[in-house]
């Protein structure tokens, strides 16, 4: 019996080693062989001059081998680690009994220092993994600019989400065998090194997008308004200074976001321009030789175009050109609108970019709406002119305003930091570009619809526009969209600023009351940053004033 059962134990072994050699080879290797990946840091996120707005920390993560813990922890061990990692001991208990799991967590990005210190419970089958979490300093104010991250650090909203690839760099890796507790006991092949991720430079100022965030909250809030919006550009490069949005939201505390509030709205929210339309109508004329700024144009109160009434807050009697954008007079522009063909303004608006994503790569651009002028009406050619039958974001008209701040030329916008100027367009002549500058500044001077758009010391410029909103097939007239778009400063424009407020106080809602105020303010500051000499006596300044409200737009 001994002799027949050395034979069988010396054929099993044969069997073994001969006949399941390979199987059991890559079972073993299944078991103890371990590719560890290195995780890359991803990259960070800087403002124009350097200052960090998203940045990667050491955490670690604390997982548990459930199947080689089953029945070895005690109940203090239970007791302190739920006291330690702020989990409910019912809900460790539950991942404990996943007895057939070799890797569930416990606690994901945790301080390291904490991390060290649940390890030296000797908690059987707990082990940690190093992890990293991202940071953002600026909280709430760069939200819509940075965007955030999920566990995993993929980028899911704003520059995380653009520049993924970028930031993500390539993960390494390391083949070794571990024991049956994890730890690694021997190096089995060559260790790929982590490739980090890219810092990430954009053109954002901090302190510019500082003053637009906090101007815009104060503005919101004086309109009581239900959300807002505000782009900072570069009038020469095209750069995104700054861009704020409200509601917005802590990156930081992503378990608790309300999607809602993460509606980047200067790029993702379309409306009806309004007035803000009348200046890129009246170049489109000037340009085509059809008026001059000084052509006298018929207005009254009211007048009838393709069985539509279209009215002015006043009878304004006849107007020069550059009354008729002073005034934010509809009819005045709609008359001149029709004294070109339909052709002749869609080139205009499309050349500046209207109906076409702005190209920024922030996910969830809107393209707005630019009908086929083969399509308009006579009436629809006479009320697009002046912002309705057609809708834009906040960032495509702070870039068709570039024209007037750039003498005639467009460039694309970017939100990184350029080395230098992308290709410029030429859209108007030279001459048209100064002689609608001037009429943008007249809107700010007495007599004008934006008259608390006036910053100290400095020439302005801009055009407001008030709204009524769409709603279903037609407007909810209770409900505006109040805005202004400008330039400063005129002698030498360096930046352009658009200001959208959503659904103010209808007893106080033209875009000069509510939108102009956080311009001027904005300005103000930015102008004292870029050192820009005065280009207007201090001491002879206009007291702002406010006594020409626009007319609304809608039918």
């Amino acid at each position: 019996m001994l002799g027949l059962g050395i034979v069988a134990l010396a054929g099993r072994a044969l069997y073994l080693q001969v006949q399941q050699d390979d199987f059991l080879r890559k079972e073993g290797e299944i078991r103890y062989n371990r590719v560890i990946p290195l995780k890359a840091k991803r990259g960070v996120i800087t403002d124009r001059e350097g200052n960090t707005l998203a940045r990667s920390a050491q955490a670690a993560s604390i997982w548990v081998n459930a199947k080689e813990a089953a029945g070895l922890v005690t109940l203090e061990q239970f007791r302190q680690l739920s006291d330690l990692l702020k989990v409910p001991e019912t809900e460790l208990r539950a991942r404990f009994a996943s007895k057939d799991r070799e890797f569930v967590y416990l606690k994901r990005r945790i301080n390291p220092e904490l991390a060290k210190t649940i390890l030296d419970l000797k908690v059987p089958g707990v082990y940690q993994q190093p992890e990293y979490v991202r940071l953002y300093p600026a909280h709430e104010m760069m939200a819509h600019i940075v965007g955030f991250t999920d566990n995993d650090e993929k980028g899911q909203e704003g520059i995380e989400r653009a520049r993924n690839s970028l930031l993500a760099g390539q993960d390494g890796r390391w083949k070794v065998i571990r024991d049956r507790r994890g730890y690694v006991v021997e190096d089995v092949g060559t260790k790929v090194l982590p490739k980090d991720g890219e810092t990430v430079t954009l053109s954002i100022d901090s302190d510019i997008q500082y003053w637009a965030y906090h101007e815009l909250v104060a503005g919101v809030a004086a309109a009581k308004a239900k959300a807002g919006g505000v782009v900072v550009l570069d009038a020469h490069t095209g750069e995104i200074l700054a861009l704020a949005n409200l509601p917005t939201y802590n990156p930081n505390n992503r378990s608790k976001i309300d999607p809602s509030r993460m509606r980047n709205r200067v790029l993702t929210d379309q409306f009806e321009p309004g007035s803000m339309m009348k200046p890129l109508s009246i170049a489109t004329a000037l340009d085509a030789g059809i008026v001059q700024p000084t052509t006298l144009i018929p207005t009254s109160g009211s007048t009838q175009i393709g069985g539509r009434t279209i009215t002015d807050t006043h009878n304004y009697g006849s107007l020069t050109v550059e009354g008729v954008v002073q005034k934010s007079s509809n009819i005045g522009t709609a008359t001149i609108a029709l004294r070109m063909p339909a052709e002749t303004l869609w080139s205009l608006f499309d050349r500046v970019g209207l109906g076409k994503v702005p190209g920024t790569g922030f996910p969830g651009e809107a393209r707005g709406k630019l009908r086929s002028p083969k399509t308009w009406q006579t009436v629809e050619q006479a009320t697009m002119s002046y912002g309705y039958g057609l809708s834009v974001s906040l960032m495509q008209i702070a870039r068709a305003y570039m024209v007037f701040a750039n003498n005639g030329a467009i460039r694309p916008v970017s939100i990184l930091k350029l080395d230098a100027p992308g290709p410029a367009t030429q859209v108007l002549k030279p001459q048209t570009a100064q002689q609608v500058l001037k009429m943008l500044e007249m809107v700010t001077q007495p007599g004008g619809t934006a008259q608390l758009a006036q910053v100290v010391g400095y020439r302005v410029g801009g055009k407001t526009g008030t709204a009524y909103k769409v709603s279903g097939r037609g407007y909810d007239k209770s409900k505006y969209v109040a805005s202004f778009v400008g330039v400063a400063p005129i002698s030498n424009p360096r930046i352009i600023v658009a200001v959208m407020i959503d659904e103010p106080d209808p007893t106080r809602h033209y875009g000069g009351q509510v939108a102009a105020p956080v311009f001027s303010k904005i300005v103000s500051d930015i102008m004292r940053k870029m050192k820009v000499p005065h280009d207007a006596p201090v001491q002879t300044t206009v007291i702002p004033g406010f006594d020409e409200p626009e007319a609304e737009t809608g039918l």
